[in-house]
């Protein structure tokens, strides 16, 4: 041990050194594990500003035309496709 060093100085730095390992080693710890719960509740339940899909699609809804409206309809392609 030097002679300008005193005991108080050396157990001070070693206990700083220990109090810093221990801080960076819980810290990795607290992120590792934080960062798995994080995932495991975004799993579970989703963004809380988006609605949840629904589970099933809604029934097909469908209606008939009226002759008219077939014919209207028709009328639409052929205008709409070069009249062919």
């Amino acid at each position: 041990m030097p002679e300008h060093v005193s005991v108080y100085q050396l157990l001070g730095v070693t206990l700083l050194v220990l109090v810093v390992f221990a801080w960076t080693a819980g810290l990795a710890y607290m992120l590792r594990h934080g960062r798995h719960e994080a995932v495991v509740w975004r799993v579970a339940h989703g963004l809380p500003a988006l609605p949840r899909p629904r589970r099933a699609a809604p029934g097909h809804e469908s209606v008939e035309l009226t002759p008219a409206e077939k014919d209207a309809f028709a009328g639409l392609v052929r205008q709409l496709s070069g009249g062919r």
